[in-house]
């Protein structure tokens, strides 16, 4: 049930519920089981009505890239982490699929022989990422301008923050990163390449690295640096070349550009030109992103009483890695397989 027309009302009746000698609207008092406290005046805590909690969220992995590529696993209320069983799969040979599952050809009244698959553990323990907004006694007064500044402003900021834990994050205290991960392959520059160039030998071989299975699913993250060198590069065949990126709306057919038939994405969380991560080819359905409901919020008019000024405290909790722990071993053996394939640094 909707009981505020819109966030930026619910905040400024947050503000002047944590005012001295409050006006607390009852609307307040309404809270959910896992609301912050609201008894003291001074804190401020009050829970987002859970639409506009939603919304934010929404708007945050709508304005981001990559969020609402990977594979969801929300969490139950009393939960902080999750420990999912995966496959302990590392090569594709037999005896070593699904981690040691072998089938066997039998003659007739042949002894039958057993195996067994393996199992390893994804831990998953909430991060939690923050936000601070400072609105002014004259902001609060605007319901409506407050509301659009904290929907586009922290949407925008926690959308950004999500997707580069995903490209880049240690690990501690928030997310491992696709580029810290072991799973991540990283393709060797051609002998005397010069630095900070891509060439169609290093495209070619991104793409046979790439796990079969992930080559439907699979985008080419790019830093928008590289795309001069994309729309001139050709394989060159006799005297002549062949085009090897698609630019959006030409051969493509398609309002992005395309490599092997995959869309090309330029995104801001990719290395600068010449470093790993600059083009990075990733099946994000091989990413796994837990988290538990939305963002909550709390207020407080002390942190800058001074500069009339009221601060919102923005909270999300989340966690997420790579559901592969390594390379694939191909069944006949040769180069490993990955869904997330970079480009070794050249410089």
């Amino acid at each position: 049930r909707n009981i505020w027309g819109s966030l930026g009302e619910q905040l400024r009746a947050v503000f002047h519920a944590s005012e001295p000698n409050p006006t607390i609207d009852e609307r307040l008092m309404t809270r959910s089981a896992t609301g912050l406290n609201s008894s003291v005046g001074s804190d401020g805590g009050f829970l987002v009505q859970h639409n506009f909690s939603k919304e934010l969220l929404k708007r945050s992995y709508e304005t981001g890239i990559l969020g609402a590529k990977c594979r969801k696993v929300p969490l139950s209320t009393d939960a902080n982490g999750i420990k999912i069983n995966a496959v302990d799969e590392s090569s594709r040979a037999d005896g070593s699929r699904w981690g040691g599952v072998k089938a066997f050809w039998e003659g007739e009244a042949d002894l039958l022989k057993g195996s067994k698959p393996k199992f390893r553990e994804i831990d998953l323990n909430l991060r939690k990422l923050t936000g601070l907004c400072y609105a002014t006694d004259e902001l609060l007064k605007d319901a409506s301008a407050l509301e659009a500044i904290i929907m586009q402003a922290f949407a925008e900021e926690f959308g950004f923050k999500i997707d580069d834990a995903i490209i880049r994050g240690t690990g501690a205290k928030q997310p491992l990163g696709i580029l810290k991960s072991d799973a991540l392959i990283k393709v060797s520059k051609e002998s005397g390449q010069a630095k900070e160039t891509i060439t169609a030998k290093n495209i070619i071989n991104m793409w046979s690295r790439c796990w079969a299975r992930s080559r439907k699913n699979a985008i080419w993250y790019i830093n928008q640096e590289i795309e001069p060198q994309l729309i001139t590069m050709k394989l060159e065949i006799g005297d002549n070349g062949v085009p090897i990126y698609m630019p959006p709306n030409g051969l493509s057919g398609q309002p992005y550009g395309t490599l092997f038939g995959r869309p090309v994405l330029p995104l801001e969380q990719c290395s600068k030109l010449g470093d790993v991560g600059d083009v990075l080819l990733g099946d994000m359905s091989q990413y796994i992103l837990t988290d538990k409901g939305g963002i909550n919020a709390a207020s407080s008019i002390h942190v800058r009483f001074l500069y009339d000024e009221s601060v919102f405290r923005f909270i999300y909790r989340c966690d997420g890695q790579p559901i592969w722990n390594k390379p694939l071993e191909p069944a006949q053996g040769g180069k490993t397989l990955s869904p997330f394939v970079a480009l070794a640094k050249r410089a």
